[in-house]
């Protein structure tokens, strides 16, 4: 049975997208290093990018699966470090399950906050988020800047911010592969990367899209 919120409107887009899922899980080869719900949101990242290198590269936290299930349960609030996620993600989804997103890299304050202090505009950001009490127990989604992640990483170890989900793919050559390693060393917070250079908003919108499916999909089973 298909999922009716999360999956394509008409018939014909219906068909598109199964029939390129079938193509993904054909030629994606062995994938025994996922769990189903991960390699649920592995296929939907090859599905948006065509690239099956994410076959590998994607790392999950044992947690992040069901921390992100139960974040869009409760409504999370989903705090992006650019705009491109928010407008990628599907509005009529989020909607049904009580979610907003949330974006401040190019608020006046933020940038100049960010000319005062000598630093980044989503460093600013992310402080400001945290300031608003949305990285408390919302999804953290990055795909863009490394001093996001960081900057993340540095309020959650001194007891600032506790998010239920950090999506951290930053793509990139200057600190992205580097953000990555270190959120994979947290274990407080659960978490998603792609591994190394490789990154960027259409991925960690199609993992966000791939965690509203599973949810609608057990919402429907246990209905």
């Amino acid at each position: 049975m298909s999922n009716v919120i999360t999956e394509q409107l008409t018939q014909a887009g219906q068909k598109i997208e199964h029939d390129s899922f079938a193509i993904v899980d054909s030629e994606a080869g062995a994938h025994d290093a996922y769990r189903d719900g991960e390699w649920q949101i592995v296929r939907r990242m090859i599905h948006a990018t065509a690239d099956f290198e994410f076959n590998g590269l994607s790392q999950f936290h044992p947690a992040a699966v069901e921390a992100g299930i139960e974040a869009i349960t409760q409504g999370a609030a989903i705090v992006a470090d650019v705009e491109m996620i928010c407008v990628g993600l599907s509005k009529p989804r989020l909607s049904h399950f009580g979610m907003a997103t949330h974006h401040f890299i190019s608020d006046e304050d933020v940038i100049a906050q960010a000319k005062k202090d000598n630093t980044t505009r989503a460093v600013q950001a992310m402080r400001k988020a945290q300031q608003q009490g949305l990285l408390d127990g919302g999804i953290v989604a990055v795909g863009n800047a490394p001093t996001a992640l960081l900057e993340v990483l540095r309020l959650i170890k001194q007891g600032k911010a506790r998010p239920a989900l950090i999506v951290g793919m930053p793509v990139g050559f200057v600190s992205a592969a580097e953000s990555k390693a270190a959120l994979s060393e947290l274990d407080e917070v659960p978490w998603i990367i792609t591994q190394g250079r490789k990154g960027g908003s259409t991925l960690v919108v199609s993992a966000l899209h791939a965690l509203l499916a599973l949810v609608e999909a057990r919402q429907k089973q246990n209905s």
